[in-house]
Order: C-alpha cells, then structure tokens, then sequence
C-alpha cells in the first residue's frame, strides 16, 4: 500500500501566502504619520479623477447631512433658556454630529474632507486644474444641499414649533455668528475644519477597509480550510 503524498511542505507554502496576502490588505487600525499620508495621497488621487456629475451629487448629500446635523442640534438647543451654557452646548454638539456620521458613513463629499487631496497635489500626482475643478465642484455641491435643506426646513415651518422657540433658537445663533469678529471667526473656523479633518481621514480609512473586504474575507476563509484540514490532506491545495 502506497503512503500518501506528503502535502505538508504544499501546505506550509500556502498557509505562508495566505497569511502575506492578509498582512497586504489595508484596514483600520491605526496607522503612523507617514503611512496615513500615503493613504491620503491615494483618496486625493481617486477623487480627483472622480466624474463631475458622480461628485457634485456626493457633495449635495454632504450638505443636506450637515444641515441636518445643524436641524437637530437647534432642536436641542430649543427651550434650554434655564440651562447651564456649557452642558446646553455639550448636548448640541452630540446633536450636531449626527451630520459628520452620516457623511461619513454614506461616504459623501464635504469640502473640508475633500482638501486632503491637497496631500496627492504636493506630490505631483495631482494637477492644478483638477484640484481646484474638485474643490469647485464639491463647495457648489454643499452649498446647494444645505440651502435645499434650509428651505425645505422653512416651509415645513419648523420655526413654528415649541410656541416659536425652535425659530427663535436659530436666530439667536445666527446672530451670534453675524456679531464675531474677523480674526475669531477665523480661529473657530480653524479649529471647526481640523477636526472635520478627522472625519476625513476617518472616511478614508473606512473606504480602503470597504474596498479590501471581499479579498480580506476570501483570504481568512482559504486560511480557515487550511487549518481545520488534516496536514496531510491535499484539501487546503485543492481549495485554491
């Protein structure tokens, strides 16, 4: 009677491969300064070359998310008169992210997000002309979702609610916006967009992940048959 054949080193070569393959795949941990840089470089890369079409309908979702996200955070903030100012602001904030969850996860375009393809336009792998034509693209984008979203909100007649407070909330706000000063609206406004930046790197860890998933999965279930195979059973070679 003839032995088998010994698969082992087969065996050895392909669970080797396998688990190269895995280490290859992208996901999202936590990766260092240079390396999500490089990642970054690659999203400014793909978005640029995005259709204008595909990206400005991407960009009216951001903005519509956003003002949503603002829609809530008003209704937060609407009848906290007696409330203390920092938990009635703590409670808008929860409120207001709402919007970047949404953006993120429904992988739209909001133009903050979208400056990272400056990262791809320092390295030369991104011209002039199409990182301004994305950041146009994108800006008209979210502006007109968030203004669609405004009048939408207006002839719902949503200002009407809690006896005008709800109205009488957004004017306060607005207000407070209208009253600072050039050089702290620019200090807000940095320090809003750094960590809207977040979200951007965020997104895009999240789109790389989406993007491996299937080869990842693939992967672990070529692995799997290897290791509940028999080591000297051809099966886990059969399988590829």
């Amino acid at each position: 009677m003839k032995n088998a054949p010994d698969t082992e080193p087969l065996l050895a070569l392909t669970t080797e491969a396998t688990l190269a393959e895995l280490e290859g795949v992208p996901g999202i941990d936590a990766l260092l300064p240079p390396a999500m840089a490089r990642r970054a470089e690659e999203a400014g890369v793909r978005k640029a070359a995005m259709p204008p079409v595909g990206l400005f309908v991407l960009a009216v979702l951001a903005g519509a998310f956003i003002a949503l996200g603002g829609v809530f955070a008003t209704t937060a903030l609407a009848g906290t008169g007696a409330t203390p100012w920092g938990p009635a602001r703590v409670l808008a904030g929860f409120a207001f992210s709402l919007g970047l969850i949404l953006v993120v996860v429904g992988g739209a375009e909001l133009f903050t997000g979208n400056n990272l393809i400056v990262m791809a336009w320092a390295s030369g792998r991104v011209s002039t002309n199409a990182l301004l034509r994305s950041w146009g693209v994108v800006f008209a984008g979210n502006f007109v979702g968030a203004a669609g979203t405004a009048l939408l909100v207006y002839l719902s007649g949503a200002y009407r609610f809690g006896a005008g407070a709800w109205g009488a909330t957004a004017l306060s706000i607005a207000s407070a916006k209208l009253r600072l000063g050039f050089g702290q609206a620019m200090a807000l406004g940095v320090l809003c967009n750094g960590s809207r930046l977040s979200g951007g790197v965020a997104n895009v860890q999240r789109a790389q992940h989406h993007r491996s998933r299937p080869r990842h999965r693939a992967a672990h279930q070529r692995l799997r048959r290897c290791r509940i195979s028999s080591t000297r059973s051809p099966t886990c070679i059969l399988s590829q």
